[in-house]
């Protein structure tokens, strides 16, 4: 209010040429009016020279402050570059996220990209209930390809060097293309994204990891003992930096690595049961259906390669180097490997297609002893998410899960590390595709038309499945257990039980509807 009278007397004084005549009064009185004017105009003169000061001064605040936000922006996505925890193409929370149009159609060798928005139920903590039990079974991270599929990528590279005369459009590259990559390990990425996935674990669970520690078991693999113990550094990382968290002294580690060697008993490797392993259904059927989907795509990669004349099975090889090559040559899987750009987004629906019927065929319902290589695990579980006592005569170590300190139950937190092939298996084993109608061979049948019976869905790099045990205070009896599943993200509604909206069947419902694996599934079979 005073500014408002001040600016209104300011207005009204005498301008610079001194206009005192238009004054009424004594000469004492102009002089003391031009006294007040100078000082009024002065006083003007000061008011507009600190307003140009206070705007100059708030300009150059704002300058550097613009400075600051951008060196921060920069500073932030250094380090974050360089830290495993968000790097540019890949979020703590959504996974992988770049070039999606291939990348979410690479099967299994597929990065891990977060299914929550497209889960029919949502994935959140129900309103009301509280999670009492965690069992994680995660799949190793990105990794460079076997042994075995190395050489054979190397091969046909060199073979399409050594033949071909001509190379034409897109396919040029191929002429001085270096094949890079070595075989088995944890590339850098699928380091970073165990890292992530430990993370990830911490902060979902909060409640329950800022207290607990968690007891994790990894089959013999390095990669997957490598993809343990990465998903425990993310883990640790994150407890010692929440405020909240008790003992942040102690590192979890790994309590148990069950051996892969011939005749060993383990739940987290398929390799005891002599039938199964002999018979490749699933390779029969993706034979079938390369026949339908590679022959045109043969036909033009053989026209841009004169000379070089591939065969029809030569297709899948040669868009398996699409996946493998981008998780490979940059640490965060920023750049698509020129490979993948020689094939459309149909024949990469296709491709994905493909590796879905391998493990259809090959470790689910499609083989008739593919549930029984995941029987073990199933039993496990049971036996975790009741504290009682393994009971089982397929693939389970009974050494390891007869003494607390390899098998201790009535804990909260469970972590086993595994491949992506078992993991199929007990899937299967657990009834989450029960409804999926056997996949044909012919066509293609989208992920949600075989109710999320996909690859690349299920068991990408890095896949992680949470089995849930909560109580709420909303069901029929209070605090009464609930199971549900979620695979990477998504939930999973559960079979052989009677199944809520919310995908959860009551805990003794789920266990009784696990008769299959608590009857050791068709594992007499595997020895005739």
């Amino acid at each position: 209010m005073v500014e408002i009278n001040d600016q209104t007397a300011l207005l009204a004084c005498p301008d610079a040429d001194g206009r005192g005549d238009q004054h009424v009064g004594s000469r004492t009185s102009i002089s003391l009016d031009i006294g007040a004017s100078s000082r009024r105009r002065w006083s003007h003169f000061d008011r507009k020279h600190t307003a140009f000061s206070l705007r100059e001064r708030c300009v150059t605040v704002s300058v550097v402050l613009c400075l600051m936000l951008i060196c921060t922006v920069f500073i932030y996505a250094f380090v974050v570059r360089n830290s495993g925890r968000d790097l540019v193409c890949s979020t703590v929370q959504n996974g992988y996220q770049c070039h999606q149009k291939y990348s979410q159609s690479w099967g299994q060798y597929s990065p891990f990209f977060s299914l929550q928005t497209i889960s029919e139920i949502s994935p959140q903590v129900p309103i009301g209930c509280t999670i009492t039990f965690v069992q994680v079974l995660s799949r190793h991270g990105a990794r460079y390809p076997t042994e075995k599929k190395s050489a054979i990528y190397s091969q046909l590279i060199k073979r399409i060097q050594d033949r071909t005369e001509t190379y034409l459009g897109d396919f040029a590259f191929l002429e001085s293309f270096t094949y890079p990559l070595q075989s088995e390990d944890l590339t850098s990425f699928g380091v970073s994204q165990m890292i992530d996935s430990g993370t990830k674990f911490y902060r979902r669970y909060r409640h329950l990891t800022k207290e607990s520690n968690i007891f994790i078991r990894a089959s013999g693999s390095p990669r997957v003992i490598v993809s343990a113990e990465k998903f425990i550094d993310g883990f640790h990382q994150e407890k010692l930096s929440d405020p909240s968290a008790t003992d942040k002294s102690r590192k979890p580690s790994i309590g148990v690595v069950i051996s892969e060697e011939p005749g060993s008993n383990n739940t987290l490797d398929h390799a005891n049961c002599n039938l199964f392993e002999d018979a490749k259904p699933g390779l029969v059927a993706q034979a079938e259906f390369t026949k339908v989907f590679a022959a045109p795509i043969l036909k033009r990669v053989n026209s841009h390669l004169i000379g070089a004349n591939l065969d029809i099975a030569d297709i899948p090889y040669l868009m398996d180097l699409c996946s493998f090559h981008t998780v490979a040559i940059t640490p965060d899987a920023s750049t698509i490997s020129p490979i993948c750009t020689l094939f459309t987004d149909e024949e990469w629906t296709q491709y994905d297609y493909y590796n879905t019927l391998g493990k259809y065929y090959g470790h689910s319902t499609g083989n008739p002893l593919g549930a029984s290589q995941g029987v073990g695990f199933v039993n496990e579980l049971i036996a975790r998410l009741t504290n009682t006592p393994v009971t089982d005569s397929t693939t389970v170590n009974h050494t390891l899960d007869s003494s607390p300190h390899t098998f201790p139950l009535d804990l909260p937190l469970y972590a086993d590390f595994s491949h992506d092939n078992t993991m199929v298996s007990i899937f299967t084993a657990l009834g989450l595709f029960n409804g999926t109608v056997p996949l044909p061979n012919t066509t293609v049948r989208s992920p949600a038309e075989s109710k999320g019976f996909s690859a690349a869905w299920m068991v990408p790099f890095g896949a992680r499945a949470y089995i849930e045990k909560m109580e709420c205070d909303s069901t029929p009896m209070a605090r009464e257990p609930l199971v549900r599943v979620l695979v990477n993200d998504r939930v999973v509604p559960l079979h052989g039980c009677k199944v809520d909206a919310l995908g959860r069947c009551r805990l003794e419902d789920f266990v009784e509807g696990l008769s299959y694996a608590r009857g050791g599934g068709d594992w007499g079979k595997c020895f005739i």
